[in-house]
């Protein structure tokens, strides 16, 4: 029996999700679908210039794992940089540190990281808001405040 995949952790996501090679025609380009796991792990190592473990502890994966993904999205960039292929921005496995939250006082509801230490609501300063979809990541206000 295969072991499930564990999910990565995410803290970073693109404006933009899909780059073409200048001057092909849509219809004649093949595609390389880059998981957003595979990007953020190029983000930490060749942007932040962080070592492996530090990558691998701020993605809460192996070494070995950390090692995988970046190894399978750089032969994805090199692939599609020397074919003029187009990358798609798309899935994965991960989880983010975010967290949608709804104010009991307003009923607006934000998203906001979730270990910023502004808890309260942005439009009416409220401190009774709660995270709306639980996760490992949004614990910390998964409930509101007195």
């Amino acid at each position: 029996m295969v072991r499930p995949t564990k999910f990565r952790r995410v803290e970073f996501f693109p404006e933009n999700t899909y780059f073409v090679p200048w001057g092909k025609p849509k219809c004649e380009i093949e595609e390389i679908v880059l998981k957003v796991e595979e990007l953020e792990a190029m983000r930490l190592k060749d942007i932040e210039e962080l070592n492996q473990e530090q990558c691998a502890e701020r993605m809460q994966v192996s070494r070995q794992t950390f090692q995988n993904i970046i190894d399978s999205s750089r032969k994805k960039i090199a692939t599609a940089l020397t074919e003029g292929k187009a990358i798609r921005i798309n899935g994965g496995n991960y989880r983010t540190k975010f967290c949608k939250f709804k104010c009991f006082n307003c009923k607006n509801i934000y998203e906001i990281n979730y270990e910023q230490d502004k808890n309260n609501c942005p439009d009416c300063g409220s401190e009774k808001v709660m995270c709306s979809k639980k996760s490992d990541f949004c614990t910390k206000w998964c409930n509101p405040t007195d």
